[in-house]
């Protein structure tokens, strides 16, 4: 499983990349901060909505401490998809979030 830490994620952004991060919190926890521009997807709902994703697309799965975003990208990468996941989820994040 490939991971990426959340100031690597910060300072891609911060240099204007264009980033698909995939929130996989349930919608309580996203309606307290999200990183902005992220698609909240409840990792319960993965499986149901991954037709949403693109095999062709890099997704950054983000949860609130890694655990469930890791499951994500497990999940995905065995479907095929090319995802990573953000280590130490958003308790590590100290980029601005969105509410």
């Amino acid at each position: 499983m490939k991971t990426i830490d959340s100031k690597t994620v910060q300072e891609k952004l911060d240099q204007g990349e264009d980033l698909n991060l995939i929130d996989v919190r349930e919608v309580e926890e996203v309606q307290e901060g999200k990183i902005p521009g992220a698609v909240n997807i409840p990792l319960g709902l993965i499986e149901f909505r991954e037709n949403e994703l693109d095999k062709n697309q890099e997704y950054i799965m983000v949860c609130r401490s890694g655990g469930r975003s890791g499951q994500a990208t497990q999940f995905l990468e065995s479907k095929g998809y090319n995802v990573t996941n953000m280590e130490g989820g958003m308790l590590s994040w100290e980029g601005p979030v969105e509410k």
